[in-house]
């Protein structure tokens, strides 16, 4: 049998509202600090939970050198998170390194500065415009890192993030690249919360995903990249490997526009495929990192695929969403930083909010931090809409 090629992860990034860096988001995981608060926007009339990245556009934009008026939100938050991943890495004619970034708002927060100045028909700046595309993202963050061998962006809803990885990994293993920055973006915007609130699943309290009376989701903001490496480029780069990206599946159960099949047929099989895609038995799996929304549908189903896949032996999950809130586009990459984190730390992190099981499924997940685990391999699910789902595993890397 042909040896299996392996991808290492070499590097990590991430800002969320519960830290501007690496260590400030674990330090906050670690001590059960949530990062969502109540902010007020007037032009919806109406206060929303939410989980806002504690920068200004100016504190960004001074922090990754550009001029907060030419460029997104989006943009600078990708370009922070990026830009820690990728750390004294340099470029080398022997590796050929591209770039993969997931995101489903893109440049919304420099439109919307568009759409008020031209219903208050005051003149019009059309190069603001220029900035909502999502490719925009990731090319900025491309030209701030100096990468050419290969730039996309993946827009798959909330799944969008996981995709890139996925997507990098394959290049890699299929010899198109040796190394491949990798992750996703999203900002807050007044449009996408006023988009979840008329779906009735935006949550007026503080989210408590798996919960029997859960009542929706709290929108965040964040980036999250990884820096995934063929094992003959972590010997020439010669970078600390932080985890093996050893398995991962994509599906799509194509049954609602919004909502995932109430059998999750999706989920089952993205979990199932890329569990065997690592080579590993379900019983392997030592912790779930769940898409967990908080929403009647997501948590159900979710709960059903873990049945599907694990019986009456489900590992300990746990929705980190209760920190961050919904970072859509960006949190499969967070919370692929979050298992690393947790294998590395060996440690779970918990559910905040959560009080009571769903009775449809009983299933309990990890309410508080768990410390001194063995955690050799991390499940982590990333669930868009139109059934669109990924699944993740990450290793322990194994001398």
């Amino acid at each position: 049998m042909p040896k299996k090629e392996k991808i290492f992860i070499t590097g990590m990034g991430v800002v969320s509202s519960i830290g501007n860096n690496v260590s400030e988001t674990l330090a906050s995981l670690l001590n059960e600090k949530t990062g969502l608060k109540k902010k007020s926007y007037p032009d919806l009339n109406s206060d929303f939970i939410v989980g806002e990245v504690n920068l200004s556009d100016n504190e960004l934009a001074e922090q990754t050198n550009f001029d907060n008026d030419k460029i997104s939100r989006s943009s600078l938050l990708g370009i922070k998170a990026a830009t820690e991943c990728w750390g004294k890495n340099k470029h080398d004619s022997k590796l050929s390194t591209g770039i993969i970034s997931g995101t489903s708002v893109g440049g919304m927060d420099r439109s919307e500065v568009f759409f008020r100045e031209v219903s208050k028909e005051n003149p019009a700046d059309f190069s603001k415009l220029l900035y909502h595309d999502s490719g925009n993202i990731t090319e900025r963050i491309a030209d701030k890192l100096e990468i050419t061998g290969y730039v996309n962006t993946i827009s798959t809803a909330c799944s969008s993030s996981s995709n890139a990885i996925m997507h990098g990994a394959r290049l890699i293993k299929a010899g198109k690249l040796d190394r491949v920055l990798v992750g996703g973006v999203d900002a807050l915007s007044e449009f996408t919360i006023s988009g979840f609130k008329s779906l009735m699943i935006y949550n007026e309290n503080w989210t408590s995903p798996f919960d029997e009376n859960r009542q929706g989701l709290n929108l965040g903001e964040g980036a999250g990249f990884l820096l995934l490496e063929s094992e003959e480029s972590q010997k020439i780069t010669k970078n600390k490997i932080l985890a093996e990206l050893s398995g991962y599946n994509n599906s799509s159960d194509a049954y609602h526009q919004t909502a995932t099949s109430p059998d999750a047929k999706g989920a089952t099989i993205a979990i199932e495929t890329a569990i065997k895609s690592a080579g590993l038995d379900p019983s392997e799996i030592d912790y779930v990192n769940a898409h967990g929304t908080g929403t009647k549908n997501n948590d159900l189903t979710e709960s059903i695929a873990f049945n599907n896949i694990f019986g009456n032996t489900v590992p300990a999950f746990s929705s980190t969403k209760s920190y961050t809130g919904h970072t859509l586009a960006a949190s499969g990459a967070i919370e692929a930083v979050f298992s690393i984190l947790s294998i590395n730390n060996n440690v779970l992190f918990p559910n905040l909010n959560f009080k009571n099981a769903i009775s449809e499924t009983g299933l309990t997940p990890v309410s508080k931090v768990e410390k001194n685990k063995n955690i050799n391999h991390v499940l982590s699910n990333a669930f868009g809409f139109g059934g669109n789902c990924t699944s993740l595993v990450i290793s322990k890397k194994i001398d």
